[in-house]
C-alpha cells in the first residue's frame, strides 16, 4: 500500500493571507534526505559551516533526479520534430548548432537550479514577491500560455504515437483522451515519493535512448559526415529557418520555472554555505550528464533523417505525423519494423513531457498565485487547460498532416514569444546580492548569461518577423499584430530596466543571511 498522502488533511484551498502556510514546491515530509553530515562539522561553527564536504558518489546518487526530469523538455515531440526537419532539410550541417544550443540551454538551467537552491524558493514565487501586481499577472499569463502551447504539442505527439502503435485503429482524439489520463498516473506515482517518480522518468528516457539508438543503427549514417557536422560550423541561407528552429526549441519557458522548483526536492541545510555549494556542485554534474544524454538522443534523430531523406524530393514535406511512414518506406521492416520503433520512442517522449508539463503547471500556478490546492485539484486544472484545446485540435486536424504542421509552427511561435518572460526575470534575480547573497553570479558568468539571452531573443525575434511576414495579411490583422508587438517590446524593456534598477526587495533569504553571519 502507498503511504498516506501528506495533503489529505490540508484544506482544498488556503488563501495568500495565511502567511504561515504559503505555497511551497515541496512539503518537508516529501523531500529526499541527504545523508553524510559530518559530526565534526556539526560541532564546529564559523568557517566550518563554509567548508564544502568531499565528493561522494552516494550523495551524487541522492541528488540525481531533478536534472533528468528537466531534460525531458529537450526531448519532447516538438524538439523531435525540429530534429527530423533539420536532418531532412539540412543534412548533417546543423549538428554543431544542436550541440551549442544544448550548451546554452545547460547554462540557463544551471542558473535556474542556482536560484532555487540558494534562495530555497522557485522562480514563480520570487516573481510574485519582486514584481508589482500587474506585472506578475502578465508574467503568469505568459507562462501559462507557453505551457499550454507546449502541452498541446506533447499531447498530440503522444496521440500520434498511439495511432502508429495501434496500426491506425485509434484516431488522434482517442490518443488525446488516453494521454489525458496520465495525470492520474502522475498523482499515483507521487504518493510513492519523489524518488519513485524520478525512476519512472529514467525508464522513459532510457526507452527513448534505446529506440532512437536502434533507428540510428538501422540507418547506418556516415561517421565522418556526423563528426564533421558536429565539429565544423556551417550555415547557409537555405537552412537558416531550420537553424532558428534548433535554437528556438531548446529553451522552453516553463522548463526554467520547473527546474528552479525541482531542485528543492532535496533537504539541504541552508544555514551552512558549504551545504548549499555542495548541492550546487552535485546538481551541476547531474544536469550536465542529463543534457549530454538528451543531446545524444537528439543527434540520433537528426542523423537518421539526414541519412535517409536529405536531398530527396520529400525532405520538405516530412513532419511528425508522417515521419513514421516515411521511415518505414525507406528502411523497410527488418526484425522489428522501424515504424514501431519510432512510435515507441515518440510515445515515451510524449508521455514523459506531458507529465512534467503538469508538474510545471502546478509550480507556476502555486508560485504566482500563492494557492495551496490539493494535488489532484492542481493536476486537474493544469491538465484541463491543455486537454480541451488539444481535443479540438485533434478533431479538426485528424486527417490533415499539412495543417497540423502549420499549427505546430504557430505553437512554436507562441512559445518563442514567451521566452523573455522567463529568461529575463531569472537573470535579474540571480544577479542581485539582495536575493542570492554570496551565491550571486560573477561578472563573467553574468555577461555570458546575458549574451545567451540576447542571442536567443534575437534568434526568436527573427523567427517571429519571418513568420508574420508570411502569415499576416490584411490591414486590420496587421494593425492588431502591430499593437501587440509594441506592447510586447515595451514589457521586455520594462523587465530589463527593472533588473538594472533592481532595489525594491531588500530582504535577504534567511538561510543565506545566516550563512554569511
Amino acid at each position: 500500500m502507498p503511504p498516506q498522502d501528506p495533503e489529505q488533511q490540508r484544506p482544498l484551498l488556503v488563501g495568500s493571507d495565511h502567511e504561515d502556510q504559503q505555497e511551497t514546491a515541496y512539503d518537508s515530509d516529501e523531500k529526499v534526505l541527504i545523508d553524510g553530515i559530518d559530526e565534526d562539522e556539526a560541532e564546529n561553527s564559523g568557517s566550518g559551516s563554509d567548508r564544502v564536504p568531499p565528493f561522494s558518489w552516494k550523495k551524487l546518487w541522492l541528488f540525481t533526479g531533478p536534472g533528468f526530469l528537466m531534460s525531458i523538455a529537450f526531448l519532447d515531440p516538438g524538439n523531435l520534430e525540429g530534429d527530423l526537419q533539420a536532418g531532412a532539410i539540412a543534412g548533417y550541417s546543423l549538428l554543431w548548432l544542436l550541440m551549442w544550443a544544448t550548451a546554452m540551454g545547460l547554462l540557463v538551467q544551471l542558473l535556474a537550479a542556482r536560484l532555487g537552491v540558494a534562495t530555497g524558493r522557485h522562480l514563480a514565487e520570487l516573481c510574485r514577491e519582486e514584481y508589482p501586481a500587474w506585472a506578475r499577472l502578465v508574467l503568469w499569463v505568459m507562462a501559462e500560455l507557453a505551457l499550454i502551447g507546449a502541452d498541446i504539442q506533447e499531447v498530440i505527439g503522444s496521440a500520434i504515437a498511439i495511432n502508429i502503435l495501434s496500426n491506425g485503429f485509434l484516431p488522434l482524439w482517442s490518443g488525446v483522451i488516453i494521454t489525458a489520463l496520465d495525470c492520474f498516473i502522475f498523482l499515483l506515482l507521487e504518493n510513492y515519493g519523489v524518488r519513485k517518480l524520478e525512476a519512472v522518468f529514467a525508464v522513459l528516457i532510457a526507452t527513448m535512448a534505446v529506440s532512437f539508438a536502434w533507428m540510428f543503427g538501422e540507418a547506418k549514417p556516415s561517421g565522418i559526415e556526423l563528426l564533421l557536422g558536429v565539429l565544423i560550423p556551417k550555415l547557409s541561407s537555405k537552412t537558416i529557418q531550420q537553424a532558428v528552429g534548433v535554437v528556438g526549441c531548446i529553451i522552453m519557458p516553463h522548463n526554467i520555472f520547473l527546474h528552479s522548483a525541482l531542485v528543492q526536492s532535496r533537504e539541504i541545510d541552508h544555514s551552512k554555505k558549504g551545504r548549499i555549494q555542495e548541492a550546487l556542485n552535485y546538481y551541476s554534474i547531474e544536469s550536465s550528464v542529463a543534457l549530454f544524454v538528451s543531446f545524444i538522443i537528439n543527434l540520433f534523430v537528426t542523423t537518421v533523417f539526414a541519412q535517409g531523406f536529405y536531398g530527396t524530393e520529400i525532405a520538405n514535406s516530412i513532419g511528425l505525423l508522417n515521419a513514421g511512414q516515411y521511415l518505414q518506406e525507406k528502411y523497410g521492416g527488418g526484425f522489428f519494423p522501424i515504424l514501431y520503433i519510432w512510435g515507441i520512442g515518440l510515445l515515451a517522449a510524449g508521455q514523459s513531457s506531458t507529465i512534467t508539463g503538469t508538474y510545471a503547471g502546478q509550480f507556476i500556478m502555486g508560485g504566482f498565485l500563492n494557492l495551496r490546492l490539493k494535488k489532484w485539484v492542481r493536476a486537474l486544472i493544469t491538465r484541463s487547460c491543455a486537454i480541451v484545446p488539444t481535443m479540438i485540435v485533434a478533431l479538426v486536424f485528424d486527417t490533415s498532416g499539412g495543417t497540423l504542421d502549420n499549427l505546430n509552427e504557430w505553437l512554436n511561435v507562441l512559445q518563442s514569444v514567451q521566452i523573455p518572460f522567463a529568461l529575463i526575470p531569472l537573470l535579474c534575480l540571480v544577479s542581485k546580492e539582495q536575493i542570492m547573497g554570496s551565491f550571486t553570479i560573477g561578472p563573467i558568468l553574468k555577461m555570458a548569461a546575458w549574451l545567451v539571452a540576447a542571442l536567443v531573443i534575437v534568434i526568436n525575434g527573427y523567427l517571429l518577423v519571418d513568420f508574420f511576414n508570411s502569415e499576416v495579411n490584411g490591414v486590420l490583422f496587421g494593425s492588431v499584430v502591430g499593437v501587440f508587438t509594441a506592447a510586447y517590446v515595451a514589457f521586455i524593456i520594462y523587465l530589463v530596466s527593472r533588473g538594472v534598477t533592481f532595489s525594491s526587495w531588500c530582504r535577504q533569504p534567511k538561510s543565506v543571511t545566516e550563512a554569511e553571519n
